[in-house]
Formats: structure tokens, sequence, C-alpha cells
């Protein structure tokens, strides 16, 4: 089966297609059809997946998988949040993660409570008109360094500390990122409803 992903992110892409294996998918880039991202214009993760992939079947007439994640601060009331990608920009400086990372220092300077988490909302669409999305979420929780670490990963990953593992997130390997994290979380829950509503797998 034949799933557009809705984004444009390589990295993306390359963990989410590895998480999805088990099922015999094989996920397509929306880009690589010609299709513009969609326009998120939501508060919440879900909603914004869920608008995503509703977007990226009706531009393509195949099923869609959709993820919106971010970074959830407790000490910032849960910015970056569903603003995480735009974090610096929306501040007026530069689009890019090394920008997002150093904002969210300058936020956190002199702040004791850094407890954060990784939130990750998948959803697939049979079509853009699907009653019943497939939702799932996952949690990743952690809290925030005072310096980057690490040099693996993508966005946040290198201030992103795991106590359990007791490494940056930028400090992990490929495949245990992809046992633990909140895509990880996430996409093991989607996994599971896509063999019991959609007999994939």
């Amino acid at each position: 089966m034949k799933l557009v992903l809705a984004s444009n992110n390589a990295k993306k892409l390359v963990e989410l297609q590895a998480l999805f294996a088990p099922l015999g998918v094989e996920l397509v880039a929306q880009g690589s059809l010609g299709i513009a991202e969609a326009e998120e214009p939501f508060e919440t993760f879900a909603e914004n997946a869920l608008a995503k992939a509703r977007h990226a079947a009706r531009a393509s007439g195949l099923p869609a998988l959709a993820d919106d994640s971010g970074l959830s601060v407790d000490a910032l009331g849960g910015a970056p949040g569903v603003r995480s990608a735009r974090y610096a920009l929306d501040a007026g400086g530069e689009k890019g993660d090394a920008a997002n990372n150093e904002r969210l220092l300058r936020e956190l300077a002199g702040r004791e409570d850094r407890t954060a988490r990784f939130v990750c909302a998948l959803v697939a669409v049979r079509g853009a008109a699907d009653p019943e999305p497939l939702v799932a979420m996952g949690r990743w929780p952690g809290r925030i360094l005072t310096a980057p670490r690490g040099t693996g990963g993508f966005g946040y990953d290198p201030l992103m500390f795991i106590p359990p593992l007791c490494r940056a997130v930028a400090e992990l390997g490929a495949g245990e990122k992809n046992i633990h994290s909140h895509r990880a979380l996430a996409a093991g829950e989607l996994v599971r409803q896509m063999r019991e509503v959609w007999k994939l797998g």
C-alpha cells in the first residue's frame, strides 16, 4: 500500500518509513508528487496533523499520513508547541534549527524548571473525506539542557536530555531513537490501529 506523507522533511521520511516498515507500506513524500505543504492554522498537534493528512489525500487521491510534532516546555506554558519549527522566526529571528535552539536557551535562561516533552500526533486517512481518521499521540519526557550535546537527529534533539537514557536525543543512534521517541510511540499505536481498522500487515 502506498501512503502519501504530508511532509517534505527528508529525515522525518526516513524515520517514519522505518517505523511503518512492519506493515509493508511505502511512504511517498508529498513534494515528490508536486503537492504543496498545507496550512497549519490550529493550536493543537492533532488538528494540524489532520489538516495536513486531508490536504495530501485530496491532492494525491491516495491514502495519506501526516505528522505534527514539536517541543512542549512546561516553564513556557507549552511553547514552542505547534510553532516549534518557526520558533525563532516568530520572534523576528532566522529560520532553522540552530536559531530555534538559541531562542529556547534564551527563554529558559535562569529558570530552574526545565522539564519538557517532545509531542507527536500522527494521523492517517484513507481519503480526503475519511470520516474515521486514525489518530495516535506520543509523548517523550525529558529536560532542556543549558547547552547543545551530540551531533545526531534534528530540531531540538541536541537540547533535549532523556534522564532514563542519560543522554541527549542527539547523542542517540537512529535505531535507538526509533525505539524510544515520541514519533516511535505514536507510530506504534498507529500501526496497531492500521492493523485493526485498515486490516494491514
